[in-house]
């Protein structure tokens, strides 16, 4: 049993690790957004279209995912994606046109889906294992990783390239994976407790009501994780082009959200051990919805800032708490399910609010992340009956 119980924790720092640095190349990348658009001379809504091809790339690798995972196993997956995710951040510098850019982030997006299912599933089958809430925790990890990405960018944006700035964070995801890949390699999946039988497992799995509810919890997901790739990819440019605000500055909004989603989550755990899951949803969503009004429409650089701060607080738990749903409902299929639906959300977001920028204004299209904010903490109160909400 000490032996189980040491494999369980290096498993959970291994774990952590991965989304860690899954968050800080992906902070890394969204606040070069604004010199790499200069760069390819595109629109928002070009921009927008190139955005798409991260979302296409992502969503289709979702899809298979769940399938290698459940064929060669959600670690060795983990790990390839990570090397794939890598190597593929360096590329979005190189080209000098939006169709070119499109092209290098179908790959980007490719790996970014890839490793966002595979350690989702590998994290809730060890959740289930230590039977504690702790699913904030390795997302508190993802945020932490943002934000230092995000404040080395706004370090380095005025002073390094986006190819050398994003070249270093190949090396940087290298390393890490070098380091950590090898323990996640070794350590097998832990078994969850009182495991239900295969077929029992897989008829569970296809019932349609199930299959229905694993739905509506990848809709809580979607809408949140909406608010945090809108914020990613425009949230700078908000503050730049709508503010006033310089590089640095603007880089630092992002790293403010990400912070503030850092804090929640890693009160995530206690937070939900005493309110439960659907007052944990509510609330959330209905302090992100005002956040992010603030953060939108306010002419004030520091209410601005402010608010995306607050977004971050409301949106912390809503993912972890919809994906270990899914997943207590109908295992791996249902993280595979609820994890599409949400980095879907975090990856199709951002070409939408590009287009409603250019029809309307960019703080207006922004508001659009306070109205699924809402539309999640509906949905939390219409689900508060299942799965012990």
């Amino acid at each position: 049993m000490p032996g189980k119980g040491n494999d369980l924790t290096r498993l959970r720092i291994a774990l952590t690790t991965f989304f860690a640095l899954d968050g800080f190349i992906f902070a890394g990348w969204v606040v070069r957004i604004p010199a790499i658009k200069e760069q390819t001379d595109a629109t928002a809504s070009t921009l927008g279209l190139a955005l798409l091809c991260v979302s296409a790339g992502a969503v289709v690798t979702m899809t298979l995912t769940g399938r290698l995972c459940r064929r060669f196993g959600s670690h060795p997956v983990t790990v390839v994606c990570a090397v794939l995710l890598s190597l593929s951040v360096a590329l979005p510098p190189l080209p000098h046109s939006a169709p070119a850019l499109g092209a290098v982030l179908l790959f980007f997006g490719a790996a970014y889906g890839g490793i966002n299912v595979a350690f989702n599933s590998a994290a809730v089958d060890l959740v289930t294992a230590l039977r504690r809430p702790v699913m904030p925790s390795f997302h508190a990890a993802f945020s932490l990783g943002g934000m230092v990405g995000a404040g080395l960018g706004a370090l380095v944006a005025g002073s390094l390239s986006p190819t050398r700035h994003l070249l270093g964070l190949t090396v940087v995801g290298l390393l890490v994976t070098a380091l950590a890949g090898p323990a996640l390699l070794r350590i097998e999946p832990p078994a969850p407790p009182e495991r239900i039988p295969h077929d029992a497992e897989a008829r569970r799995r296809m019932a349609p009501r199930t299959r229905g509810l694993v739905f509506v919890f990848g809709l809580i997901a979607l809408c949140t994780a909406y608010g945090e790739g809108a914020l990613a990819d425009w949230g700078a440019l908000h503050l730049e082009q709508d503010l006033d605000a310089s590089a640095g500055v603007a880089a630092v909004g992002y790293s403010c959200f990400a912070l503030a989603m850092t804090v929640g989550r890693l009160s995530g755990t206690a937070l939900l051990e005493r309110l439960g899951r659907t007052r944990t949803v509510v609330a959330g969503g209905a302090t992100a919805a005002a956040g992010m009004l603030v953060g939108a429409l306010a002419n004030s650089l520091w209410a601005a800032l402010l608010g995306f701060a607050v977004a971050g607080l409301g949106l912390a738990n809503l993912f972890p708490v919809a994906v270990e749903r899914a997943g207590a409902l109908a295992g791996p299929s249902g993280v595979a399910t609820a994890s599409t639906l949400g980095y879907g959300g975090m990856l199709l977001g951002p070409p939408a609010i590009g287009f409603m920028a250019d029809w309307f204004s960019l703080p207006t299209a922004l508001t659009s992340v306070a109205v699924l904010a809402g539309i999640a903490a509906v949905i939390g109160v219409a689900t508060r009956k299942v799965g012990g909400g």
